[in-house]
């Protein structure tokens, strides 16, 4: 079985995949992320029990999460506008790191992947807005899809 991009016509040019023949289902996506610290400066934001001269650091990330999930299909121009039914945005402190996760939940034609993964990088960049006054030598990665189900593959990493 040969795999094309789905998202580019016969020509060449970028198309919107046509979902109108499909089925609703229920629809999961997780995806992850980490954003990593310099020791000194996430010891810090720890004393300080991740609130800074912005707020809760954690809390605010959290909903821009959320807000990033609704916004996928403003942001990312082939994705479909889509009714979703779960957001959950989780972000844990670990070694010099925080680790996001993003679940998403939808019953639609189209799956939720290009949400999970916006909510985890919007996430990820607001944490960065937050604490960049105390360092640039931030970093964003292994933003990643981890799981999921509905439609025609499901998806386990």
């Amino acid at each position: 079985m040969q795999k094309k991009l789905s998202h580019i016509d016969e020509s060449g040019n970028a198309t919107m995949v046509d979902v109108s023949q499909k089925t609703a289902s229920v629809r999961t996506a997780i995806a992850s992320g980490t954003i990593k610290f310099p020791t000194e400066v996430f010891k810090s934001l720890s004393d300080q029990d991740f609130v800074g001269k912005k707020g809760s650091i954690v809390q605010t990330a959290v909903i821009a999460g959320i807000q990033g999930v609704k916004k996928t299909a403003e942001l990312i121009p082939l994705c479909h506008q889509i009714n979703l039914s779960k957001i959950n945005v989780e972000i844990e402190p670990g070694m010099n790191a925080f680790q996001i996760k993003c679940t998403v939940k939808c019953n639609e034609k189209t799956g939720v992947e290009m949400e999970a993964l916006t909510g985890v990088s919007i996430a990820a960049l607001t944490i960065y807005d937050m604490c960049k006054a105390l360092s640039q030598d931030i970093v964003i990665g292994a933003i990643q899809l981890e799981q999921k189900t509905g439609g025609k593959n499901d998806f386990q990493r």
